[in-house]
């Protein structure tokens, strides 16, 4: 079975386009976001709104988030652009033709456009999840890429057991990738043509794996892994301890720092957090 994975791309300056046509602009505002849409898209702007309050609440609870959230309200409101059709939102956002939908971190607004119900159901909590996420640890510490896709992914909860179906079959075939390779992967940069050699989960050290995947499956791979190595640290260690994993990172620390301090007794490296959760993903039933 197929699952899209959104790849978010994070841009942090607001595009003088975002005004385009903007005297055609109507707004719903809500406790949390304002939902700027055209005329004839009221109703499906009406859904965006109610389920970006509903993920508002459900994600904050489950990140454990909500008594240390700035809360988006007045001014500090969320802003959510519906363009009308795909191609309206491509020239407002500058973003590629396979694009769907971004996120602006630093200014804190969502553009998508009016495209049914994988946004409502899947994007728009991917979005309001990274931006949760950012608001909490900021721009200053070291938030490794697969960290930040891999919370936005965990988010989506009606794809959860699916990811985590997916991940150990790709354990089981050995075609997981090792975290070192993950670290150090922009993955935003690989083209689906590309053939890119990077080393694999293994037994150990002395026994990784080499593998040569296409571009695609490169990119699917990395993002199955991101979710799934943030649902072990949910799900092993619960939300508290992953507060303070992210207050870490926030406050300047390295990833191994953070985790040595969140996890004294469990996480003291990378390889170990490596080697506990491949053991996790094998023995799920």
């Amino acid at each position: 079975m197929k699952i899209i994975i959104y790849l978010t791309i994070a841009i942090f300056l607001l595009f003088g386009s975002l005004s385009y046509s903007q005297s055609q602009w109507e707004q719903i505002r809500t406790e949390h976001f304002i939902v700027y849409f055209y005329t004839d898209n009221q109703e499906f702007a009406e859904s965006v709104s109610v389920a970006a309050e509903e993920y508002y609440d459900t994600v904050a609870v489950e990140l454990g988030y909500v008594r240390y959230s700035n809360f988006w309200k007045w001014d500090k409101r969320v802003k959510i652009y519906i363009y009308p059709d795909h191609n309206a939102y491509l020239l407002a956002s500058h973003q590629q033709s396979w694009s769907h939908g971004m996120a602006n971190y630093t200014q804190k607004y969502i553009m998508s456009y009016v495209w049914g119900h994988d946004f409502l159901d899947r994007l728009l909590v991917h979005e309001i999840t990274h931006l949760i996420f950012r608001d909490f640890v900021g721009f200053k510490g070291e938030v490794p890429l697969w960290l930040d896709e891999g919370i936005a992914q965990w988010g989506e909860k009606n794809a959860r057991v699916l990811r985590t179906d997916m991940v150990k079959k790709l354990a089981i075939s050995k075609r997981l990738l090792s975290l070192d390779a993950m670290m150090q992967i922009d993955v935003r940069s690989v083209q689906n043509d590309n053939k890119v050699k990077v080393t694999g989960l293994y037994e150990d050290r002395k026994n990784r794996l080499i593998l040569q995947l296409r571009g695609d499956e490169l990119v699917n791979t990395y993002y199955l892994q991101a979710f799934s190595l943030v649902s072990f640290l949910m799900n092993r260690f619960g939300a508290e301890d992953f507060i303070v994993f992210s207050r870490q990172l926030r406050d300047g620390k390295t990833i191994t720092e953070a985790l040595q301090f969140a996890y004294p007794t469990q996480i003291r490296s990378i390889d170990q957090l490596e080697g506990k959760w491949r053991e996790h993903i094998l023995t799920q039933d």
